[in-house]
């Protein structure tokens, strides 16, 4: 299942879209282009954790965008499914690469362009994804994606998306 409703700008604030157009579903990965497809102001490609997993249906997603106007290409967000702890910390895990993550609430996002690519290079070739941490409540939880699809819907997003 593809999450469509909101998605997050890269410090964390929702944007509710107005005009939104779903590109291509690649697996349990979507692609979606917001704004006119002249101008768009921002694509992604966006994934939910599977319907079986323990923390589906939480609002959990993980993406990646493009915003042309800003120049920010193939940015990784994500929205946890448990607000977190005070001085959390946050660990994106694909294959033997493990990524800490800058965190604020329930959202999570890389610390530099560098740090955007090497995940993204590492969703290409990886299988799965987790995203672990410490709630506010104190219980360890991790949110896991399949990567199958994510590459496509990733390409699908940047094309619709080039930089001006």
């Amino acid at each position: 299942m593809i999450l469509i409703g909101l998605a997050l700008f890269p410090a964390g604030r929702a944007w509710a879209a107005t005009d939104r157009t779903s590109l291509a579903v690649f697996r349990s990965w979507g692609a979606f282009r917001e704004g006119s497809a002249e101008a768009p102001a921002r694509c992604y490609a966006i994934s939910e954790p599977p319907p079986a997993s323990a923390n589906a249906g939480r609002g959990a997603f993980a993406s990646v965008g493009s915003w042309p106007g800003r120049r920010i290409r193939a940015q990784v967000a994500i929205r946890l499914s448990h607000p977190t702890g005070d001085g959390s910390r946050v660990t994106l895990s694909i294959g033997d690469s493990a990524f800490p993550l800058i965190v604020r609430g329930q959202s999570a996002w890389a610390h530099d362009r560098r740090q955007d690519a090497a995940i993204v290079a590492a969703m290409r070739s990886g299988s799965s994804m987790s995203v672990s941490a410490v709630g506010a409540n104190g219980n360890a939880f991790a949110d896991a994606y399949r990567l199958r699809g994510a590459a496509s819907a990733i390409d699908a997003a940047m094309l619709a998306c080039p930089l001006r």
